[in-house]
């Protein structure tokens, strides 16, 4: 299993009234994933993907929340609590795919 650090996300481009990530991704690395791709990957338990807060350091993990209704979704947790700190991220450019 590898580990990659997500640096930044793209979000849905519509007048909704929540966000919607598209893409994760890590700008140094050169990489952008689908949505679908991530969770894909985190499902089979091929990778895991985390962020780091840049103030305190502290990690968290990426993980896939399924609603009853809703497509699955991404989402960070820390400290046994589910939080928003993808949607605090930069703006991914065009990249390359993740590596495996």
């Amino acid at each position: 299993m590898s580990e990659h650090q997500v640096t930044c996300i793209r979000k849905s481009q519509h007048d909704h009234h929540h966000e919607h990530i598209t893409h994760i991704g890590n700008r140094a690395e050169n990489w952008v994933l689908t949505r679908e791709e991530a969770i894909l990957r985190m499902e089979t338990g091929a990778v895991i993907y985390y962020t780091l807060d840049a103030a305190t350091g502290k990690r968290a993990t990426v993980g896939v929340v399924h609603e009853p209704g809703k497509r699955p979704y991404l989402r960070t947790h820390a400290d046994r609590e589910w939080n928003d700190h993808l949607l605090a991220l930069d703006a991914c450019g065009a990249s390359g795919p993740c590596p495996s």
